[in-house]
C-alpha cells in the first residue's frame, strides 16, 4: 500500500530542503574581527568590537553576548540563533564577510578571520 503525503506538509518540506544548487557550507573556524574603513588621516580600519564573533564547530558561533548558530547558503551567511539572530553577511572571500545594506548591496563593514584558535 502506498502512503500519500498530505498537502499541508508540502510547504514545510519545501522550506526544509535547500533550493537546488544551494549547498549548505560552513565558514573556516576561528575569530572574525569586524571593522569599518578608516581614512587617510587616521587608522586604515576602525574595529567594531560588538560585531566581532568566533566561528566554532557544527555551524555555531559565539560572541561576548552568547552563543548561536548560523547557515551559509551560497555566499549568504545568516545567523539563525543566539545574539546575532537574523543578521546576514555576504561571503566575499574564503575568510572574509561583508555587511549587507537594506537595499541588498554590499555594506561598508568587513569581518575577517584573524586566527584559527578558539
Amino acid at each position: 500500500m502506498k502512503r500519500l503525503i498530505p498537502l499541508t506538509f508540502l510547504p514545510a518540506l519545501a522550506l526544509a530542503a535547500p533550493a537546488q544548487g544551494e549547498i549548505l557550507k560552513t565558514m573556516p573556524h576561528g575569530p572574525y574581527q569586524c571593522s569599518l574603513p578608516g581614512d587617510a588621516a587616521g587608522p586604515a580600519l576602525i574595529p567594531v568590537e560588538e560585531e566581532s564573533f568566533t566561528i566554532t564547530r557544527a555551524s555555531r558561533y559565539r560572541t561576548e553576548a552568547g552563543r548561536g548558530t548560523y547557515l551559509l547558503r551560497g555566499d549568504l551567511l545568516t545567523f539563525t540563533g543566539g545574539p546575532k539572530n537574523g543578521q546576514q553577511l555576504r561571503r566575499t572571500g574564503t575568510n572574509e564577510l561583508r555587511s549587507i545594506n537594506e537595499d541588498g548591496s554590499t555594506g561598508r563593514m568587513i569581518c575577517v578571520r584573524v586566527g584559527s584558535n578558539y
